[in-house]
């Protein structure tokens, strides 16, 4: 008796900050995809996951994060981007469905890491200024390099760890084949949402929406950006060299252009 497709069959896995909301909000308008109502079901990374869990227990924790009835024919998916942060996580989705589809929306990690510092200060978790916030995270993460718990450093305090694209694809290409993971940008969302989400549509082999899509808010916050050739962004990018270097030599994607 043939075993179950596991009912999780794509994730929005990342980045935090590039506009995943936003992206979310567009696949939950198609009639065959379906998301967690909260958008984020952090079933993976969950503090307490246990990695003997089997498929059906796992799928069992999803169940009632969906607010639409469980159509046989709809694809079910999850957009947390924690999720593409961990080797461990990945390597826990591939055990869970090794055909899984990867969505991983992209945004120049100097901005990124910028937005995210804003956002954690905003919410009071973070008490350094930018500079030191950014030279000390190594050590701030150094104990904490398997921590998941929903105040670890790991999740609120990685600026750079989480703008370190390379290493995260180069993890999940080793558990992954590229066919599997479609690579998008968080300026062609912007500039483009329609035809990014075709794109998206097509990679997951549904049909495409008809029409063009209203324009959401793709990057979301409450402070000014800096301009991007200003001095802050220079001195971000500099201190983010490394980051950009590798996914330039390894990934053909730059972010200065």
């Amino acid at each position: 008796m043939a075993m179950p497709e596991p009912r999780i069959r794509f994730v929005l896995g990342g980045v935090q900050k590039a506009g995943t909301s936003a992206l979310a909000h567009y696949l939950g308008l198609h009639p065959r995809l379906r998301l967690p109502a909260d958008k984020e079901a952090h079933v993976f990374d969950a503090p307490g996951f246990d990695e003997a869990w089997t498929s059906a227990q796992i799928d069992s924790l999803h169940a009632g994060r969906f607010d639409r009835g469980s159509d046989a024919e709809a694809l079910h998916g999850d957009a947390t981007p924690f999720y593409l942060v961990h080797p461990r996580v990945v390597a826990r989705i591939a055990r869970y469905n090794p055909a899984m589809r990867w969505i991983v929306l992209l945004r120049d990690p100097a901005e990124r890491a910028l937005s995210q510092f804003h956002m954690e200060r905003q919410r009071g978790k973070e008490r350094w200024p930018l500079w030191p916030a950014l030279l000390l995270e190594r050590w701030r993460l150094r104990a904490h390099a398997d921590d998941f718990s929903r105040t670890s450093p790991l999740r609120r305090h990685g600026y750079r760890l989480r703008g370190d694209y390379a290493r995260q694809l180069d993890a999940l290409h080793a558990r992954f084949p590229r066919e599997q993971v479609l690579l998008l940008s968080n300026r062609e969302l912007r500039e483009d949402p329609t035809g990014t989400l075709r794109k998206a549509c097509a990679f997951l082999g549904v049909d495409p929406l008809p029409g063009d899509l209203r324009p959401e808010i793709v990057l979301a916050g409450d402070y000014a950006p800096p301009p991007r050739n200003g001095i802050r962004m220079r001195l971000l990018r500099w201190l983010m060299r490394r980051e950009l270097r590798e996914m330039r030599e390894r990934y053909g994607i730059a972010f200065d252009d």
